[in-house]
């Protein structure tokens, strides 16, 4: 049984991704800040007939908390084929690149980009062991430096400059993380699920948390011959030309 660790997965887009590897015979992990409701979450799996799912005690942000993950996960599976990062914060709103404090956009990259680099550091051995390795990092079109700069672009007054810039420097990471992994079986992309409606959002949105989940399980499903050091953002622009 081929297993997955989706970060942030108790509630909204991750538990929907943890469902759909579920259903498609992974064994999943649920990685959750707060243990208690990554149990809940569980339940919730289970009462629909899903039985292979676990949660897991995972702050992306204290390094602690990661490596006892990892020494878990390392306990109970010898490889690991799929890595889901998706936890994630918007931060404090207004943000500005002029008045925003220093220690504001610690706490956004804290979550957005040194946790992704924190369990994509702590998993890399497991996800090496696997035939069929696969990272999707959960981003943003709020993050592409094109639509930003692109006065027409209906995103051009939709400023958040902490969260835009944290997803840039995932976007970046994405890359250079593919790149490395150029020469093996590994397909790492970075997916942006939409404007989904979650708690995320307070709940408005164009796109559910069902659509969403499948938009990023698609790339932990992809094959051999899927893309990697790739952007998705299927909502906003259906194909794989999207502007970074």
């Amino acid at each position: 049984m081929k297993s997955a660790l989706v970060t942030g997965a108790n509630k909204g887009i991750g538990f929907e991704v943890a469902k759909i590897l579920a259903q498609k015979g992974f064994l999943v992990y649920l990685g959750c800040r707060k243990l208690e409701n990554g149990l809940s979450a569980v339940e919730k799996l289970k009462s629909l007939g899903l039985t292979s799912v676990e949660a897991i005690e995972l702050d992306v942000t204290d390094q602690d908390s990661v490596h006892a993950a990892s020494t878990t996960i390392g306990e109970k599976s010898e490889i690991l084929d799929v890595l889901v990062n998706n936890a994630g914060i918007a931060g404090e709103i207004p943000q500005s690149a002029i008045h925003s404090t220093i220690d504001q956009f610690k706490t956004v990259y804290e979550t957005n980009v040194f946790g992704v680099v924190r369990v994509t550091q702590a998993f890399i051995e497991l996800l090496k062991k696997s035939a069929e390795p696969r990272i999707v990092n959960v981003s943003s079109a709020m993050g592409s430096l094109a639509l930003a700069a692109n006065k027409s672009s209906a995103a051009y007054d939709n400023k958040i400059a902490i969260y835009q810039s944290s997803k840039t420097a995932l976007n970046m990471y994405t890359v250079q993380l593919a790149y490395e992994l150029r020469d093996t079986a590994f397909k790492v992309n970075a997916v942006c699920p939409g404007w989904t409606k979650t708690d995320f959002t307070n709940q408005q949105g164009t796109s559910t948390a069902e659509e969403a989940g499948q938009r990023i399980a698609k790339y932990a499903l992809i094959g051999h011959d899927g893309p990697t050091g790739e952007y998705f953002s299927e909502e906003y622009f259906p194909g794989s030309n999207c502007p970074w």
